[in-house]
């Protein structure tokens, strides 16, 4: 199990370093070389390139910085924003929660990707709206989740007492309730970022997303899918990108919340 472990958290740890050369940016992902067209992986480039003759290999270190910039700016928002409603829905109750459970039943009622797809087509393509969409979606699962474990934390004894002694109640919720409920939201987080990562390439693979000269793995696999049969590296690779990183993202996860449960169970 450890020996997985390490598998993953080296996979995941690698993309992220690819991540961070792409901010470097020491690349010319966007030169084309006529002569190299469609030109299949090699011991000089291990990716090949693509339609235009631009490299591959190049293209998915900046489709990294890509994938993980919204995914990190998404869930962030989505974390921050669905915490605080969450929390203020259930500490206060009463007509804030109400309001709060018809919101979430009402975003539940419309799948994710579904949303967003529609989101980010008012919208417009492009990078500050995709954050946007994706943000509008993500932020549920947080606030469900947040509001649930405020409930069932709130009227117990530590919290009674702090209210007796007269403390304010933004302090009882961050001293008292936030750390808490911290565990539960920090895997929400995790799997999250996987979600954001496949939304963000499904969408830039419908033209709605991260717009070309930008890489990005689902523009990437759009462009790919033409040449498919004469060229199938172009699909297979940023496919590859994305599975790996989603599918160690989750098994991360899976192992984060099952060592929480074991500490909390301790």
């Amino acid at each position: 199990m450890t020996k997985k472990l390490n598998i993953y958290f080296f996979v995941v740890l690698f993309w992220l370093f690819c991540a961070l050369l792409g901010i470097l940016n020491p690349f010319h992902e966007n030169q084309i070389v006529l002569n190299k067209i469609l030109q299949e992986p090699s011991w000089n480039n291990w990716c090949g390139y693509d339609h235009l003759g631009r490299s591959i290999c190049e293209r998915i270190i900046l489709g990294a910085k890509t994938s993980f910039s919204v995914a990190i700016i998404v869930v962030l928002i989505s974390f921050i924003v669905g915490t605080t409603l969450g929390v203020i829905g259930a500490w206060f109750g009463g007509i804030y929660d109400k309001v709060l459970v018809i919101l979430i039943d009402i975003f539940i009622a419309f799948p994710g990707i579904l949303l967003a797809i529609a989101l980010a087509g008012l919208l417009g393509p492009g990078l500050i709206n995709t954050v946007i969409a994706l943000s509008i979606v993500g932020w549920v699962g947080f606030s469900r989740l947040a509001r649930v474990q405020t409930l069932s934390i709130k009227n117990r004894d530590h919290i009674a007492a702090a209210q007796a002694l007269g403390t304010m109640d933004y302090r009882i919720t961050l001293k008292h309730v936030l750390p808490l409920i911290m565990a539960p939201l920090i895997i929400e987080a995790t799997f999250s970022v996987a979600g954001v990562i496949i939304a963000e390439a499904g969408l830039s693979f419908l033209g709605l997303g991260i717009q070309p000269p930008v890489a990005s793995w689902g523009s990437m696999i759009k462009d790919g899918s033409q040449y498919m049969l004469v060229a199938p590296h172009a699909v297979l690779i940023p496919s590859f990108a994305i599975l790996s990183l989603v599918l160690c993202i989750n098994f991360l996860g899976d192992h984060i919340r099952d060592m929480l449960d074991i500490t909390e169970s301790k």
